[in-house]
């Protein structure tokens, strides 16, 4: 399988239309479609890669070291598809496949398992002093 997960950053930037980065990636569901739209024009960085959820609504950028490799594939017409896997600290993550590949969603790890509830038998209230 020739597919990764990448990270989405730029999260906390407004969009151009002021549209807010983080709430569409909060109405984002994990394995619908995103594009990845090269920006040779944009000031700060020519080999930036907006991320745009299935609503055209931009997400963020993908990082700049992925960035030049991504946009490589871009240009040279090499067939890459993406879909939208999680929300992150900094943005969120996408899954990329490469070259025809369909990108799927990485198994998800069990959750820890949380301590069992206590019983009576094992609570232990304090000591209640009479008054003096």
């Amino acid at each position: 399988m020739k597919q990764m997960s990448l990270h989405v950053v730029g999260a906390n930037h407004a969009n151009a239309d002021g549209g807010n980065r983080r709430f569409e990636i909060l109405l984002c569901v994990p394995g619908e479609a995103v594009d990845l739209v090269s920006e040779p024009k944009n000031p700060a960085d020519p080999n930036a890669i907006a991320v745009f959820s299935c609503r055209g609504v931009q997400i963020g950028y993908l990082t700049a070291d992925r960035a030049p490799w991504i946009g490589g594939m871009l240009r040279n017409g090499r067939p890459v598809a993406a879909i939208f896997q999680t929300a992150t600290p900094r943005g969120a993550a996408i899954r990329v496949g490469f070259d025809g590949d369909e990108p799927l969603l990485p198994p998800v790890a069990p959750a820890p398992l949380s301590p069992a509830p206590l019983t009576d038998l094992e609570f232990w209230p304090d000591e209640i002093y009479p008054d003096e």
